[in-house]
């Protein structure tokens, strides 16, 4: 053996072996390997040498293999010579450097994309020929020829580990990538969890990143019919573990899966409660399948958002909308949300005009101004910017007059009233301007943090590498996920110690009722109503700031009757109360917010409180004991302080009343609507 500028020179043949060592050469003549002029003392045991024995040509594959991985290259199958089940059967193979051989000139097909992927073939000569040789009825390998002559660098150690012949994935691995893909973390997540469990050095699996991501997509290349059968298959058997899952899908013609949307039953029953306001996303597709996909998501009393269903699409027309709809309605007790949130879509619009023609229909500004840098950046240039503070300062305006002048102003001033973007979004200014919409109820979901909150819980399932048939599993499994984090929050914020900034009763009221997310908005508003100041009117009141001399908001009270409303229209669109209406509440010595201004779905009220009350409506006992927690836990808040006590000491005199007046049975129990109203 000698080094020649990093290579390996090192050439066997067997003398008796009239052959030529090319690798072209393709002759069938049969050679003998005996008479062998090296003997084995004289070569490195783990070197092929001429005469090397094995007893299966695999076991010689398996060899060559391992030395040229120590050398810094690998080996593949070449040619063979002699057919097994024919004559005398495979008679010699010949094993070469991967580097060996020219690259093939591929064929152009018209229409057909050519990849044209760099070769690494360079035509390296380095090779090693076994023959099959019979003795005494024995049959046995010999290695009758070998070279080790390369034109090429060698690899190092840290190197060669990265050639396609020694990186493989095992059975147990494929199942673990299986496995962690349903639950929807991304490959480097799954290489970083598999290093952790393998105690190996970050890089030093035997696969990579692409090897993983290849064998996720061989998982999705399979019949898309059986694929199809195995979905509802899957859908059914979730529906067997749970009567209330709900599923409905159509067939084409040709009896194969068009459409198919589904819910379960935490989703059903968080709706009851916050499905007043949900958004649609249809900006997302399944690539599994390469079919549109619909998420419904609202936000519940926590502001944390919450899943509603799924429904997935071959075709994106106003028949498949309008399904899609009617299979959300009915999963949801024909209950219609009062506002739906999507993106722009005119299908989409007129399915939701058909299908559900007393809800509000409005879009959604993030994904709006999600198209603005391909819509504008090129047109506006260093002055885009700009311009999308101007949009963002018209979006939050709250008179329509003022946006009007306001929009005419910013078109004069950026130059674009030939940009069709521009005019189609003044076309649609009252599905996505505030100025429009501030009379309609949007749990605000119109805030860019909760935009963000609501695309987080979205991706958590969209990223999950898997087949169709496992995507309502993982998409189970995420809403499982979400559930849970939103009861730890609920636990994290009602173990926090709410902070009254105002003394009033009010104030103190409001905590006692809404949940800590919910107050802390009504409580921006107490604080800030404290700057204004009231004026009575023949029809009303005027509100405005203290230091202003003009201008102010309408407030309509009427006392006996406990109506209020406000012209800035703040608890229409949120659901709190704004500094105006509070601030006359104030001045006419109000000195709680009435009940109807403090809506059931921004209350202490939880999902797993009903899920208790309902997984037990059998169980006299365990309900009881379940009161007797609640009263326990009532005392033991109630005795902290002496307006808590107080708060505590009234209502509670007043459900003792209420409940006083229901008939006596020892286990008939109040519907559970009833017991979220007073609670």
């Amino acid at each position: 053996m000698s080094d020649d500028g990093g290579q390996m020179l090192l050439i066997y043949d067997d003398p008796s072996d009239h052959r030529s060592l090319s690798l072209d050469d393709a002759s069938s003549t049969e050679e003998s390997p005996d008479g062998n002029t090296l003997s084995l003392e004289a070569v490195h045991e783990a070197i092929p040498y001429i005469g090397q024995r094995f007893l299966t040509h695999d076991a010689a594959y398996e060899f060559y293999s391992t030395f040229a991985k120590r050398c810094g290259f690998s080996i593949r199958r070449h040619r063979t010579e002699g057919k097994d089940g024919v004559g005398k059967g495979l008679t010699r193979r010949y094993f070469v450097c991967h580097r060996a051989g020219n690259t093939p000139i591929k064929t152009l097909s018209e229409g057909k994309p050519q990849r044209n992927r760099r070769s690494s073939r360079c035509g390296c000569q380095a090779y090693l020929r076994i023959s099959k040789i019979t003795e005494l009825g024995s049959i046995e390998w010999r290695v009758t020829g070998f070279a080790n002559h390369h034109n090429h660098d060698l690899l190092e150690p840290n190197q060669v580990r990265f050639l396609p012949a020694y990186r493989s994935i095992s059975d147990a691995d494929k199942s673990r990538i299986l496995m962690f893909s349903k639950t929807g973390i991304s490959v480097q997540q799954m290489m970083r969890l598999m290093e952790l469990e393998k105690c190996v050095e970050p890089g030093f699996l035997p696969f990579t990143e692409k090897d993983v991501r290849n064998l996720l997509q061989s998982f999705k290349k399979l019949d898309p019919e059986d694929e199809n059968i195995d979905f509802l298959r899957m859908c059914q058997s979730i529906k067997e573990k749970d009567p209330n899952f709900k599923f409905e899908f159509t067939l084409d013609a040709n009896d194969k899966l068009e459409n198919i949307a589904w819910s379960y039953a935490s989703s059903i029953q968080s709706y009851e409660i916050f499905g007043d306001a949900i958004v649609f996303d249809t900006t997302h597709r399944l690539s599994a399948v390469e079919m549109p996909l619909g998420i419904w998501v609202g936000v519940n009393n926590y502001g944390v958002p919450c899943f509603f269903g799924c429904v997935l699409l071959r075709d994106e027309n106003l028949r498949s909308w309008s399904w899609a709809l009617q299979a959300f309605i009915g999963f949801m007790n024909g209950k219609a949300p009062q506002t739906i949130l999507t993106d722009h879509n005119m299908c989409l619009k007129e399915a939701i005009a058909g299908e559900m023609p007393t809800t509000k229909h409005a879009l959604c500004i993030w994904m709006v101004v999600g198209k603005f840098p391909s819509w504008f950046n090129a047109g506006l240039g260093e002055r885009y910017n700009d311009w999308k503070a101007e949009f963002y300062r018209l979006y939050h305006l709250e008179s329509i007059e003022e946006f009007e002048l306001g929009w005419r102003d910013m078109v004069n001033s950026f130059g674009l009233h030939t940009n069709r973007h521009i005019n189609n979004l003044y076309a649609s200014r009252s599905l996505w301007s505030l100025p429009y919409l501030r009379s309609h109820f949007l749990a605000g979901m119109t805030l860019s943090g909760r935009s963000k909150a609501i695309n987080a819980f979205i991706q958590r399932f969209l990223s999950a590498q898997t087949r169709l048939a496992h995507f309502v599993e993982q998409v189970a499994v995420a809403v499982d996920f979400k559930d849970q984090a939103t009861e730890q929050q609920t636990m994290q914020q009602n173990l926090q110690n709410i902070s009254l900034k105002t003394g009033a009763p009010m104030e103190s009221h409001a905590a006692s009722v809404l949940t800590p997310f919910a107050f802390s908005k009504l409580q921006e508003q107490l604080v800030l109503a404290a700057h204004y100041a009231s004026f009575q009117l023949d029809d009303g009141y005027l509100v405005r700031h203290h230091t202003k001399l003009d201008g102010g908001r309408k407030v309509y009270w009427v006392p006996q009757e406990g109506i209020i409303s406000c012209s800035c229209q703040l608890f229409e669109f949120s659901g709190f109360l704004c500094r105006h209406a509070l601030r006359v509440l104030s001045t006419g010595n109000c000195f709680q917010v009435p009940d109807r201004y403090l809506p059931l779905r921004w209350r202490r009220i939880s999902t797993s409180f009903s899920k208790t009350f309902r997984s037990n409506a059998e169980d006299h006992g365990e309900r009881v004991q379940f009161l007797q927690n609640l009263v326990s836990s009532l005392v033991s808040e109630s005795s902290k302080s002496k307006d808590r006590l107080e708060i505590a000491t009234e209502q509670t005199s007043i459900l003792l009343s209420r409940i006083r007046e229901q008939p006596v049975s020892s286990l008939a129990l109040r519907d559970i609507s009833s017991v979220q109203r007073n609670f």
